[in-house]
């Protein structure tokens, strides 16, 4: 009786036709397919499902799909779908981007018809967190030495995003001398690099780390900053007088790296210095095309014997640069030649102007009628005089009453031209080369407050050489800019509405030091604008 009863067991195992396949690792985020296969050229299309753990005696557990072998009668959501084809017996079932809760036992039921005909498969899946996938990066503006970017958060790959990271390059460079800034800030979706050179091509790629990797790289931009004025004057700058009237001028064009753009024209100012003032009299200017490496004109129409300065600005679409260092030439003297007809026209002269005195000598008396007429004349002239005296006061009163309403108008529209107040800048923090900053809006004025600007430098140079301007709109009131080179920045800003212009903010002071020696000073300078307010 236990023999019978064994043999029944075995019969009823082979008969269940169960298959167990090699476990199915994914990663979060991937498409899997489980694959189940019946031969439908033999039982003709048969009804099948899949179901969440170990095969029941009947049916699927907890059940994911179910066809009738030639179309989709059921499914628990959208992520699961039938690919293969039902008409050679593919039962596969895909998954949309699996997570880690996707993991387990999958079992697929063949329904063949008889008893204990029912063929079953088997299968493990293991799905582990992954990187996060490629982000998207998109250009938003580029200035002369910015670059503001934006991004869309790409899937995280079961994992949270920790930081992205920026890669920035010349555009001929390898990206293995690409400089790498990394942004702690998870929530942010755009960033503004600054410290750029003006005319240049750089290419821009980001990627996304999470605590399993980082991704792989973004799509790749590709921009040129605009150009702005030179930052350095032309070089070699030499004199040399021609003749009583003319001075050459030679120079070359500034250094290729502080150029900015292409150089367009030089701006030549020259002017006279006056021996007897002992001063310089009014500059003028000459513009003359650029062409060459090696630049030259003349300057023409000059005085003899006198000296001027010389002064050379480079010139690009943006403006121009800083001027040379001032140079100073004096024409040639005149020569006089005496020839004897200089000579002969010489005693000409004088014979001609002694007979003209002797003709003024012989002055004819003065006669009564031309007494007279002299009377009448200054008669005449009084008349005029009273006339225009009284023509005058009647002018004056005119353009007082004119000039009361003129002044009242001006004072009227001074009264309401009002722009707004600074805004109030503070500083969040400096993580690695990322500045995160943010401001409170003042008074706004007359009228509303249409946006801001922030001018940034480095410490030790001037407002009149902001290393970079960048706008923000009306309703935004925080910014994150990455600084590529480390050193001492200043940051101000401005608030603008239809009225004009704010004075400027307060200044923050911060240092950029190398990677992990970061540390920012704020400067606590506040404008009297900002104090009222």
């Amino acid at each position: 009786m236990r023999f019978i009863t064994l043999c029944c067991y075995l019969v009823f195992w082979v008969n269940t036709g169960y298959v167990s396949a090699n476990p199915i690792i994914a990663t979060v985020g991937t498409y899997v397919t489980l694959r189940c296969k019946y031969d439908a050229g033999y039982y003709g299309r048969l009804p099948f499902c899949w179901g969440r753990g170990h095969i029941p005696k009947s049916g699927c557990g907890n059940e994911v799909i179910k066809s009738d072998g030639t179309k989709l009668l059921s499914r628990l959501s959208e992520r699961y779908f039938l690919t293969g084809d039902l008409a050679v017996g593919e039962a596969f079932l895909t998954i949309k981007e699996v997570q880690e809760s996707d993991s387990g036992i999958y079992g697929c039921r063949i329904d063949i018809p008889g008893w204990f005909n029912d063929q079953k498969y088997e299968v493990t899946l293991t799905v582990n967190p992954g990187r996060p996938f490629p982000i998207k990066v998109e250009t938003r503006e580029v200035r002369e030495r910015t670059l503001t970017v934006r991004w869309t958060p790409p899937f995280d790959g079961g994992r949270p995003i920790t930081a992205y990271k920026v890669a920035l390059k010349y555009k001929y460079a390898s990206w293995d001398t690409a400089k790498i800034t990394e942004v702690a800030q998870t929530h942010l979706i755009q960033v503004t690099l600054v410290d750029l050179r003006p005319a240049k091509t750089y290419n821009v790629r980001m990627f996304a780390v999470n605590s399993v990797g980082m991704s792989e790289a973004s799509n790749v931009l590709i921009f040129t900053t605009k150009e702005a004025a030179p930052e350095g004057p032309p070089v070699d700058v030499q004199l040399q007088a021609l003749s009583s009237y003319s001075i050459k001028v030679i120079w070359k064009p500034p250094n290729v790296e502080l150029r900015n753009g292409v150089l367009r024209s030089y701006i030549i100012s020259y002017r006279e210095y006056d021996r007897v003032a002992l001063q310089f009299q009014k500059l003028q200017q000459l513009s003359v095309t650029a062409t060459r490496e090696e630049e030259s004109t003349i300057l023409t129409n000059l005085n003899p014997s006198t000296q001027y300065s010389v002064l050379v600005q480079a010139k690009t679409n943006a403006g121009a640069g800083p001027a040379s260092t001032t140079s100073f030439c004096s024409t040639l003297d005149e020569v006089k030649e005496t020839t004897a007809a200089t000579t002969l026209l010489s005693l000409t002269t004088a014979s001609n102007k002694l007979t003209q005195y002797t003709t003024l000598t012989n002055v004819k008396e003065t006669t009564p009628a031309t007494t007279l007429l002299s009377s009448t004349a200054a008669s005449t002239k009084l008349m005029q005089t009273t006339t225009l005296t009284n023509a005058h006061t009647t002018s004056t009163g005119t353009i007082s009453t004119s000039t009361v309403r003129e002044r009242s108008t001006l004072q009227s529209t001074h009264l309401t031209t009002v722009p707004p107040d600074p805004p109030v800048v503070g500083l969040k923090e400096v993580i690695n080369n990322t500045i995160s900053l943010f401001w409170t809006p003042g008074f706004e004025g007359n009228s509303p407050i249409t946006g801001f600007y922030l001018e940034y430098k480095a410490a030790n140079a001037s407002w009149d050489y902001t290393k970079a301007i960048v706008d923000f709109s009306s309703n935004e009131t925080d910014a994150t800019i990455i600084e590529i080179n480390p050193s001492t920045y200043n940051i101000r800003m401005f608030a603008k509405n239809s009225m004009g212009t704010s004075k400027a903010s307060n200044v923050l002071i911060v240092t950029i030091e190398d990677r992990g020696q970061q540390q920012s000073n704020f400067s606590t300078t506040v404008t009297t604008i900002t104090q009222s307010s």
